[in-house]
């Protein structure tokens, strides 16, 4: 997906909100803000929202002396969701269809993003877990999903931000199949890394791998070779979250992006409304 310039606000809006965790020093703040608006200047819109967001990230922690700011954030969230986890999982397995309760859960963990959706309140968190289960999805590739699972060693599973990763460890549970679980080479907002990961699990259920990136999405041009291989030869993808979108919306690979809309551009380009539930599977 390209870059739109009504994406230039958000950056800047993400850079105030982002330095504001940082610190309460308004002249560093200031500094922020004006390094990211001189990137902005310099960059192509031919490059997709995540990679220039790699850009101006990296301002940021240059500016403030921090490669990452939420660190203890994301502790927190992963804490938070562990606390929910025993519950949920009991909800799932009791319900009529425990693959499509997961994943609407995976897609309830997605409202956990410090980048498109910064006034997230993790106590708000029950209140879209409840809703989960009721979601009427704006595109529904779920027979397709299922048809991909029976012709597949195993699954990659393209993670987003920590905290969710609870809820994907529910859902891995219920795929059936080996998984391999990609997270960032480094930590980038509040993305899940392997240390993330690892806090909340999901090497009790899946073998975690890295990128080796350090942008919000997979951008493969930033990737490993290692990864590339498990990339190109994975006959089923599960993407977390609209960076993944972002980024991989045109690759001719069997991925199926699951993510809560929170962005007017992400929803014009999918063809959805703003805060809609995607399940989209592409080329399968």
């Amino acid at each position: 997906m390209k870059t739109y310039l009504d994406c230039f606000p958000c950056f800047l809006r993400q850079t105030l909100q982002t330095a504001r965790v940082a610190t309460k020093d308004e002249v560093l703040i200031r500094k922020a803000l004006d390094e990211v608006c001189h990137i902005l200047t310099q960059i192509s819109l031919d490059a997709s929202p995540p990679e220039i967001g790699r850009e101006v990230y990296k301002t940021i922690n240059r500016v403030m002396g921090n490669e990452d700011l939420f660190y203890y954030i994301k502790k927190e969230h992963t804490r938070y969701m562990l606390r929910l986890y025993h519950d949920i999982k009991k909800r799932v397995k009791s319900s009529s269809d425990p693959l499509l309760s997961a994943i609407r859960l995976a897609i309830a963990g997605n409202v956990i993003d410090f980048g498109s959706n910064p006034d997230f309140d993790i106590i708000g968190i029950k209140e879209e877990i409840e809703k989960a289960f009721d979601y009427q999805f704006a595109i529904f590739d779920y027979d397709k999903l299922k048809s991909t699972l029976k012709n597949t060693d195993y699954v990659l599973y393209l993670a987003d931000n920590a905290g969710e990763t609870v809820m994907d460890k529910i859902l891995i549970k219920e795929l059936k199949k080996p998984v391999k679980y990609a997270v960032k080479g480094k930590s980038i907002i509040n993305d899940a890394t392997i240390e993330d990961a690892q806090d909340a699990g999901i090497h009790e259920v899946a073998e975690i791998i890295s990128t080796g990136s350090d942008a919000p999405g997979t951008i493969l041009k930033y990737c490993s070779k290692e990864f590339i291989s498990i990339y190109r030869e994975a006959k089923i993808i599960i993407s977390k979250g609209q960076g993944n979108y972002e980024v991989l919306s045109k690759e001719d690979r069997p991925i199926f992006f699951l993510l809560k809309v929170k962005c007017p551009i992400v929803a014009r380009d999918l063809g959805v409304k703003n805060g809609d539930i995607i399940l989209k599977g592409q080329m399968v």
